[in-house]
C-alpha cells in the first residue's frame, strides 16, 4: 500500500471526475466508494469519498462541498515520451478545462495539469546553455508542448 495518496476536494463531482479521469489513464479503476451516513454533515447517501487508482497511483475524491476549490500550487504533471501522448493527453484532459502556458492546463474540474514530454526535460538540462535557453524560449510561447519545434529551436542555436 502506498504510503501518500492525494485527496482531491471537490464540491459534488468527485465520483463524476473520477469516473472520467479513470477513461484518460490505461491501467485506472474506481476501488471503492463511500456515501454519507445519517450523521453528515451532507445528505445521506450522496457520494461522501471515491477512491480510484490512475495509472496504479491511488487518490480519494472527497465531495466536501463549495469551501475550497482547486488552483495551480497542486499540479499532477504527466510524463510523456512521444508527441502522440502529449496530443492525447492534452485532448482529453483540457476537453471542456482551460489550457495555458508551457504545458499547463486546467481540466474541466478545475484540476491543474502538466503535459510533459520527456523530450523537453531533456533539451532544457542540456549542457549547452545556448541550446537550453533557445528550448526555454521555444517553450514559453507554446500552450501544448511541441517536441518537434522545441528541438528545432535548439538546433538553431548550434
Amino acid at each position: 500500500m502506498q504510503k501518500i495518496t492525494p485527496c482531491l476536494w471537490f464540491d459534488t463531482q468527485g465520483e463524476q471526475a473520477a469516473k472520467f479521469y479513470t477513461t484518460v489513464f490505461s491501467n485506472s479503476r474506481i476501488v471503492d466508494i463511500a456515501r454519507y451516513g445519517a450523521a453528515g454533515p451532507r445528505p445521506e447517501g450522496t457520494v461522501m469519498t471515491v477512491t480510484f487508482e490512475l495509472d496504479g497511483q491511488r487518490f480519494v475524491a472527497l465531495n466536501g462541498g463549495p469551501e475550497f476549490t482547486f488552483n495551480e500550487a497542486i499540479s499532477f504533471q504527466v510524463s510523456c515520451e512521444t508527441q502522440e501522448e502529449v496530443d492525447y493527453f492534452w485532448g482529453k484532459l483540457s476537453e471542456g478545462g482551460q489550457e495555458g502556458p508551457c504545458g499547463w492546463l486546467k481540466d474541466r474540474y478545475g484540476v491543474s495539469w502538466q503535459i510533459v514530454p520527456t523530450a523537453l526535460v531533456e533539451l532544457l538540462s542540456d549542457p549547452d546553455p545556448a541550446k537550453s535557453q533557445e528550448a526555454m524560449k521555444a517553450m514559453l510561447g507554446m500552450h501544448k508542448i511541441d517536441i518537434d519545434a522545441i528541438r528545432q529551436a535548439a538546433q538553431q542555436s548550434v
